[in-house]
Parts: C-alpha cells; structure tokens; sequence
C-alpha cells in the first residue's frame, strides 16, 4: 500500500500566492508524516503554472531529507526532466501523458505522438539517472473536449508504455469524469496483465463521489493512491472549474476500514494538517 501526498496539486492552481518559506514549512512537515512518496513541486514554465516557480529554492530550503518518503517532481518536457534529475533528492519524474489530443496540446504544447516520443527519451534519461518515472495517464476516464475516448484507447497506451519498460503507470481522473464502473474495467484488465508495472491511481471527485472511486480501484488491486490533505487541488490547465483532489482524512478513513492504514506519525500528521489549514485559506 503506498500513498502519495500531493501538495503541489493542491498549491498549483491556488488563488493565493504561497510564499516559498510557506511551502518549505509545509513540505517539511509532510516528510515526517510517513507517506511512501510527496509529489512536491514541478519543473514547468512558471508562465504556466506560476505558483510552482519557486520549486528548486523550496527543494534547497528543505531540511528533512533524507526521511522516509521519496519526492516526486512532475515534469512536462525533457528540458524540466534534465533540470529535476540533476537533483539526488529527487526518485521520481511523474510525466503527464494525456490521451485527450486536446489537453496534451493545451498541457504540454504538444501531439500525443510527440508526447511518446518525448516519455521515451524522458525514460532513457531517468535510467541514466537513476531515477524513475512515473507516467500519469490524463484525462484517463474522458475528456471535456469532445476529444475520442473509451478503455480500448486506454488500454492501448499501457500497452505502449509498458513496451518502454516504464514502472509506475497512474490512471488520472484529470476532471472528475471517472465512473465506478469504468475505474472496476480498467483496473481489473490492467494489473493482472503487468506484473511489472505498479498502478496507480490519481483521482479528482467532489466530495460526495471519492469513496465510490477509491473502492472500484481498490477491489480491483489498486494499492497507490494520489490524494492531498482537505482534498484541495486540480489541474488549473484542465478547465475554469477545479475539481479537488481525494481528501488524505477521508482516504485514511477509507484504508482504516480495509484493515490497512499505513503507519504514518500522528504527531506530525496533525502538526501538517494544522498549517494546511493556514496555508489553504478560502
């Protein structure tokens, strides 16, 4: 079972601006909670996403490495994948890979066959690098834009990217799309069929539809969850209105019921969700 933190989903599309003091703070309290991995920040244009400008002075300022947990930057391009791996801090380069032509356009500028190009090249820098990579499947459960889609496509791209050996496959519900359903379908075909890649799950729900898709991945093998503390986050380039991400409490409450809650430190679990209440003001 492994669960990953993400603050920088929550942070990234977040009126406020967050000062880098702010998220060091933050960050530094989530690495002594016990979570398997934090997806912390991002190697990307901060024309696009401004507010993960800051990602290599907050990786400087951190004082808790190394810990437990392993860090996750994501990465849109190979130049922000030379700059993460010159990092030791840094495991894992989480790429976004959307099967919605339009997104990936509007996410990374380019077609999805330019985007595979890219992931292969991406993957041969991170084995040089002793890093791995972690493929985000977006718009994974559907599109917003009209653009083709159903689990044949899905499944068809797995298929691509487990040929270029990539370890870690996560199935993103970019806009809160996902029924159970098709979470059931998908993850059902998909880790019985390679036992080499870990799968992933990175949901986006309002707050009345999380268990539901938490529950169709989990009776189907899913054992890594995206999720980030009060549920805060979304992708700000998906559309206007964001859906947030799992609740970290309801996503505990949920395994805890499973019989299998992850040892984290409850001392600092508090301590981290107290300054998320300070940071994430509405």
């Amino acid at each position: 079972m492994k669960l990953i933190e993400c603050p920088r989903d929550a942070m990234q599309g977040w009126h406020r601006h967050i000062a880098t003091v702010e998220k060091i703070a933050y960050l530094d309290a989530l690495l002594q909670v016990g979570f398997d991995t934090l997806d912390f920040g991002s190697f990307v244009s901060p024309k696009a996403i401004p507010q993960m400008a800051d990602t290599q002075a907050v990786l400087a300022g951190l004082t808790q490495l190394p810990g437990r947990s392993k860090l996750l930057a994501i990465v849109a391009n190979l130049r922000g994948a030379e700059e993460a791996v010159m990092h030791d801090a840094i495991r894992y380069l989480g790429f976004p890979f959307s099967i919605s032509e339009t997104f990936q356009l509007r996410n990374a500028n380019k077609t999805i066959a330019a985007s595979m190009e890219e992931v292969q090249t991406i993957q041969e820098l991170c084995i040089k690098n002793n890093k791995q990579l972690v493929i985000y499947i977006s718009m994974g459960f559907g599109n917003p834009y009209g653009d083709p889609y159903n689990t044949d496509i899905v499944l068809q791209w797995v298929s691509e990217l487990a040929a270029l050996e990539i370890p870690i496959i996560s199935l993103a519900d970019t806009v809160g799309l996902a029924d159970p359903p098709t979470i059931s379908y998908l993850y059902k075909a998909l880790v019985p069929a390679y036992p080499a890649v870990e799968f992933g799950a990175h949901f986006h729900a309002a707050p009345h539809q999380w268990e539901e898709k938490v529950r169709a991945a989990w009776d189907q093998g899913c054992r890594r969850f995206d999720s980030a503390i009060k549920g805060i986050g979304g992708c700000p380039m998906a559309k206007d209105e964001l859906v947030g991400n799992i609740a970290t409490e309801n996503l505990l409450d949920f395994l805890a019921r499973q019989r299998a809650k992850p040892a984290l430190d409850k001392v600092a679990w508090e301590k981290a969700y107290r300054l998320a209440e300070k940071i994430f003001v509405p």
